[in-house]
C-alpha cells in the first residue's frame, strides 16, 4: 500500500503525519502555537512563520521514528500548497520539496481545502462520490460538491466573515481566550439561546451565499450595552450561526441530487453544530458524515491522504508547484459579492 507523508503548516498549527492508502495512520504529530499568538487574540503572520521553521523538521524526524521507517520507505511526500498564511505555506512546501528532492520521491501539492474535503474519507471508507460538503472553517464557509478527487462545484460561499473567524472575534470581544471556538462552545452552554436578539444574516434570501459581519457587529453592540450575561450572549450567538448554516445547508440540499451531507473544517468540530446538521440530513432523507473533532481542524492526516488520493490517480506535481495564499477548488466558480473571492 503506498505510504505517504504529509505535511501542514497554513496557519498556527504546524503538522506531520504518515498515512497509508489503507486509511491507517503509522504516525502524527500536530504542534500549535496558541500560547504564542494568545496576547494579540488572534493569529500574528510573522510569529506563525517562524513557528513552523523551527518546528517542522523535528516533527518531521518523530514520525519517521515513531513508525519505524526513513525517508526512503515512503512513496511520496504531499504538503500544503495553499491557501492559507502565505509565509507558514511556504516554509512547509519548502520543507517538502527538499525532502523530495533528498529523497527521489515525487511531491504533492495539496489545496488545504482538499484536505479538509477528502478528510471524512480518511475514515469512513464507505463513503463515495459524490457528496454535498459543507465546509465551514476560520478562513473559508463554502458548500460544494465533491463530484470525484479534484472536482468541485462551488454553490454557495460567504461574502465576508467565515463563520470560524466570527467565532473568534466575538470571542475575543466577550474576554475569552484564542481560539474562540471552543470558549464559545463552553460559554454557550451555560446561557439562554433565546436571551439576546441577533440577526440572521441572509437567512431565506434567494441567494444561496453565507454573511457572518453582521452578526459580528451585533454582537459588539450586544457586549457594549452591557445589558446581557456574557453565557447568553455566546449561546444567542452560536445559535445564529447554527440558524445561519442550516438555512443555507437546506437551500443546497434543494439544489443537489448528492446522497450525502458531509460537514468538515474546524467549526465542525463544534458538538451543536455536528448535531443541528445531522438532524437536518435527517430530515432530507440524507446521509450524515463528520470527521472526529481531531480531524476537522487542521492536521497533517488529512494532508497526506489527500496526497494518498491524488497519488493513486497519478496526481503529482514538481518541485516548481507554488505555494498560494488564495487556491480555490472550484477555478470556474463565479465571483460574488463582498468577500466572495475568499472562494
Amino acid at each position: 500500500m503506498p505510504l505517504i507523508l504529509g505535511l501542514e503548516s497554513s496557519c498556527d498549527d504546524s503538522a506531520v503525519a504518515l498515512v497509508t492508502s489503507d486509511r491507517r495512520i503509522l504516525a502524527q504529530r500536530v504542534v500549535g502555537q496558541n500560547k504564542a499568538h494568545a496576547p494579540f487574540g488572534g493569529v500574528v503572520p510573522e510569529i506563525a512563520a517562524r513557528a513552523h521553521i523551527d518546528v517542522l523538521p523535528g516533527l518531521v524526524e518523530e514520525v519517521l521514528g515513531e513508525a519505524g521507517l526513513g525517508i526512503g520507505e515512503v512513496d511520496a511526500i504531499a504538503a500544503t500548497a495553499g491557501p492559507g498564511l502565505i509565509g507558514g505555506v511556504m516554509v512547509g512546501l519548502l520543507t517538502a520539496k527538499g525532502l523530495a528532492l533528498a529523497s527521489g520521491k515525487p511531491l504533492i501539492a495539496v489545496n488545504h481545502l482538499e484536505g479538509h474535503a477528502l478528510s471524512p474519507r480518511l475514515v469512513d471508507a464507505e463513503l463515495g462520490f459524490p457528496y454535498l460538503l459543507l465546509l465551514v472553517s476560520g478562513g473559508h464557509c463554502q458548500l460544494l460538491e465533491v463530484r470525484d478527487v479534484g472536482d468541485y462545484r462551488r454553490l454557495a460561499t460567504t461574502i465576508d466573515d467565515a463563520a470560524g473567524e466570527a467565532f473568534d472575534k466575538s470571542a475575543k470581544l466577550l474576554g475569552l481566550p484564542y481560539p474562540g471556538g471552543p470558549a464559545i462552545e463552553a460559554l454557550a452552554a451555560e446561557g439562554d439561546a433565546k436571551a439576546v436578539p441577533l440577526p440572521r444574516p441572509l437567512f431565506g434570501s434567494g441567494e444561496p451565499h453565507f454573511s457572518f459581519a453582521g452578526l459580528k457587529s451585533a454582537v459588539q453592540r450586544a457586549v457594549a450595552s452591557g445589558s446581557f450575561a456574557p453565557a447568553d450572549v455566546a449561546a444567542s450567538f452560536q445559535q445564529a450561526v447554527i440558524d445561519c448554516l442550516l438555512d443555507r445547508t437546506r437551500r443546497a440540499l434543494a439544489t443537489s441530487k448528492a446522497p450525502t451531507l458531509v460537514v468538515a473544517g474546524g467549526v465542525a468540530a463544534n458538538g451543536a453544530v455536528r448535531s443541528a446538521l445531522a438532524e437536518l440530513a435527517g430530515r432530507e432523507g440524507r446521509g450524515f458524515s463528520v470527521p472526529p473533532g481531531w480531524l476537522c481542524t487542521d492536521n497533517a492526516a488529512m494532508i497526506a491522504w489527500a496526497g494518498a488520493e491524488r497519488f493513486s490517480r497519478g496526481l503529482v506535481d514538481g518541485l516548481d508547484a507554488p505555494a498560494r495564499a488564495r487556491w480555490p477548488l472550484d477555478s470556474q466558480a463565479e465571483t460574488v459579492r463582498g468577500a466572495g473571492v475568499k472562494a
